[in-house]
């Protein structure tokens, strides 16, 4: 991606009275780009995107969307993106057919325009046959993309996806990034908040809040290399993870070791061996064990950041 960003943060700051909810965020995003932010609840995403949105006020810093001041022209920036909340993005008592008349409407849409876009995003969301259902009765997964084309109706330069996949199935959260890739590819701006780390790994950077502070920018591959070097196995034994997690106490190039049922998550240095771990485990007196690689994650980066995280500190 080449370019002026189409999003320039700079010391964003909010504060609500002693309480500083986003502290000093610099980040740029490009066109076309699918930028995640992650953090747990009450990390500062959603007040960074109301922010970013021209809901909320800064408290110091400054940003630009789409070529609007967040803080001199909030108007701007409103008619220039779309916006998808978890919380509210429907009127359940309304049909699909109406919920897309009223946010046309609210976007400026009039006329005939309004009526083609609503029919387009009808079929695009394939509700053209349930176009008169009471939103409340469609599936969760279905509601989520009527929200989706919703948000879109006015073809905003910049979506703002709040939580958009909490609640949602599986499979349903599959389509939806299937929906969000596709609108990056035809040039749409993406910037997704997520506590779902394994849909990060579809972004093309990954911003990751801590207590209002943004610890850490990158994308998903130069995260895991920069915060959880080294490699990853699972090892199972048949005399259970204690044992074998007590066999594995000390051994050189073993970085850290977490249980997941009957097996070991293992995190090693890169020039660790796994016959001196396989060795280890057979002359503690443990069964023959199985040693398979596994990857990195990003719930690995998040983790290790949240652990030696302190308050001043910032990486970038």
């Amino acid at each position: 991606m080449t370019g002026e960003p189409v999003i320039t943060v700079r010391g964003l700051t909010r504060r609500f009275g002693q309480f500083t909810a986003v502290d000093r965020v610099d980040f740029d995003v490009q066109p076309g780009e699918i930028f995640g932010y992650l953090g747990a609840n009450g990390a500062g995403k959603s007040t960074t995107i109301r922010m970013l949105c021209g809901l909320l006020a800064p408290s110091e810093g400054q940003a630009q969307v789409a070529g609007h001041d967040i803080a001199r022209d909030p108007r701007g920036v409103k008619r220039a993106i779309g916006y998808m909340s978890q919380k509210f993005s429907l009127y359940l008592d309304l049909t699909p057919a109406e919920n897309l008349a009223f946010f046309a409407g609210a976007y400026g849409l009039r006329g005939a325009e309004r009526r083609q876009r609503v029919e387009q995003a009808l079929a695009e969301a394939e509700l053209v046959d349930r176009r008169d259902t009471l939103t409340r009765d469609l599936p969760g997964g279905v509601r989520q993309r009527l929200a989706l084309v919703s948000a879109r109706l006015h073809r905003p330069a910049v979506l703002f996806l709040d939580e958009p996949t909490a609640g949602v199935a599986p499979d349903a959260r599959r389509a939806f990034w299937r929906d969000i890739r596709a609108l990056a590819r035809a040039g749409t701006t993406l910037f997704v908040t997520t506590h779902h780390l394994d849909e990060a790994e579809y972004c093309g950077r990954v911003g990751l809040m801590v207590d209002g502070r943004l610890v850490a920018l990158d994308t998903p591959a130069g995260l895991k290399a920069a915060h959880v070097p080294g490699r990853f196995i699972a090892v199972e034994s048949a005399a259970g993870p204690a044992a074998a997690r007590a066999a594995l106490d000390g051994l050189p190039g073993v970085l850290g070791v977490q249980t997941f049922g009957r097996r070991l998550r293992v995190r090693l240095a890169a020039d660790a061996s796994d016959d001196a771990l396989r060795g280890r485990l057979v002359a503690a007196g443990l069964p023959t064990p199985t040693i398979e690689a596994g990857d990195a994650t990003l719930e690995d980066v998040f983790l290790e950041l949240v652990r030696r995280a302190e308050p001043g500190e910032v990486a970038a």
